[in-house]
């Protein structure tokens, strides 16, 4: 028996401002220079808040590791097997399969001008070892952005923090609230806190990312750029797309 066709989506219900919209953004995307970037920063520095401008200013995919092993193992893809494998043992997920993933990914169609990595990598290993997958292609990291913010500012900023499962979408209860308390903006579905954020956790994991977060600094050395988080959003936005031009 031959494989279904695939389904086309019905474009009759799109506005048509919006397909010109789409098919501007696509054919502006064929001329964008190709970039690899990765994202280093604390929980809470805003990484989350300016990855979708990042990734549509510069056609870019948008890969986060916790979200790529997740969909992994629950796709039950070969990766995501040996991963599920290691966590029901209580392990930790080996670098070679976090690294393998993300050549996998990689390599889809939308990630064809390059990417914009997030939560990864966490340590110096790590770095090397992305930097040998790229390596084997030809390829290199071009810029990380380093997302600097006091402790003190961002234990305020994760406790507060709002979250929408499905899209990742964040809020905040005091900086950023959404439109109605409770609920997504674009989908009216409830927002939720994450366990972890909370202040004792978090200053555990700060301490955690400040001991192993530096020396991948130094290791990417000219490569980064330091962006002072702790500003309003759209000066962090403006000081992004300035080390990005």
């Amino acid at each position: 028996m031959s494989a279904a066709a695939p389904q086309s989506a019905d474009l009759s219900e799109i506005p048509t401002d919006a397909l010109i919209k789409e098919m501007q953004r696509r054919l502006e995307c064929l001329n964008k220079p190709e970039k690899r970037l990765v994202l280093i920063g604390p929980p809470g520095s805003g990484k989350g808040t300016q990855s979708p401008m990042i990734k549509n200013d510069n056609c870019l995919c948008h890969l986060a590791t916790g979200d790529m092993l997740r969909a992994a193992v629950a796709n039950k893809t070969p990766l995501g097997l040996e991963a599920k494998k290691a966590m029901d043992a209580g392990a930790l997920v080996s670098d070679d399969i976090v690294v393998g993933l993300i050549a996998e990914a990689t390599k889809k169609p939308e990630c064809r001008t390059g990417f914009v990595l997030d939560g990864f990598p966490r340590n110096v290993t790590q770095a090397e070892k992305l930097n040998d997958m790229l390596a084997q292609r030809g390829q290199s990291i071009d810029k990380v952005l380093n997302f600097t913010v006091p402790d003190a500012i961002l234990v305020e900023r994760v406790t507060g923090r709002l979250v929408h499962p499905a899209s990742g979408r964040s809020y905040h209860e005091k900086f950023s609230p959404p439109k109605v308390a409770g609920v997504d903006d674009l989908t009216g579905e409830p927002l939720v806190k994450r366990k972890d954020d909370n202040a004792e956790t978090l200053k555990r994991r700060l301490a955690e990312f400040h001991a192993q977060t530096a020396p991948v600094v130094s290791f990417y050395g000219e490569k980064v750029v330091h962006i002072k988080a702790d500003k309003p959003q759209e000066t962090v936005a403006e000081q992004v797309r300035s080390a990005l031009s």
